[in-house]
C-alpha cells in the first residue's frame, strides 16, 4: 500500500458518486500530489478542489462556496505528499484475495475514508484504487467508484483553480 502511494504522483480517472440519499452523479477526478484535487462533475454546476492548502466545494447554481482545511477533510490522507498510514490507517478484512481495504481516519480530521484498492500487477505498487467510501463528521457516507484510471499523466497546475 505504501509503495502504491508513494509512487503515484498523479492520476486522472471518471468517477460515480454515490450521495447519503442514493442520488448519483458522474464526472472527472484530477489528483496531484501533494493535496491537489479536482472533482469536475457533469454538467459544469458543481465543483470539489483541493488547492494543496484548502477543500474548495463550489456550488455555480447557487452561488455559494465552502471551504476546509485540506488536512481536516477524509480526503488528506490520500493526498499527502509523504503519506505516513501509521496510526491513521488499517488494512481491514476482505472476502476477496483480489481487492484490498484500507480505512483511513486522522483523530484531527472530520470524517473517515475507507478506499478500495484491485491488485493489480501493472498498476504502482500492484495495486489499483477502485473507490473509496467517505464518512463525513454527521456520519454521511459518500461512495465513489472510478474508472479509466490512469497513473502519473501530466495534470497542469491550472485544474486546481476556479
Amino acid at each position: 500500500l505504501k509503495a502504491h502511494l508513494t509512487s503515484v504522483n498523479t492520476m486522472t480517472a471518471n468517477f460515480t458518486q454515490t450521495d447519503p440519499r442514493g442520488r448519483r452523479a458522474a464526472g472527472t477526478v484530477q489528483m496531484k500530489r501533494p493535496g491537489k484535487v479536482r472533482f469536475a462533475y457533469a454538467g459544469g454546476d458543481l465543483l470539489l478542489v483541493a488547492d494543496g492548502s484548502k477543500l474548495n466545494f463550489i456550488d455555480y447554481t447557487v452561488g455559494q462556496k465552502s471551504s476546509w482545511p485540506l488536512g481536516k477533510t477524509p480526503l488528506g490522507v490520500l493526498l499527502s505528499g509523504s503519506p505516513n498510514l501509521k496510526g491513521k490507517a488499517e488494512v481491514m478484512p476482505s472476502a476477496d484475495p483480489n481487492v484490498v481495504i484500507v480505512r483511513a481516519r486522522d483523530p484531527a480530521q472530520y470524517g473517515s475514508l475507507t478506499l478500495a484498492f484491485l491488485r493489480n500487477g501493472a498498476a504502482p505498487g500492484g495495486l489499483q484504487l477502485y473507490g473509496w467510501t467517505a464518512i463525513d463528521a454527521q456520519n454521511k457516507r459518500t461512495i465513489v467508484k472510478l474508472s479509466d484510471v490512469r497513473y502519473n499523466v501530466a495534470v497542469g497546475e491550472g485544474a486546481f483553480r476556479y
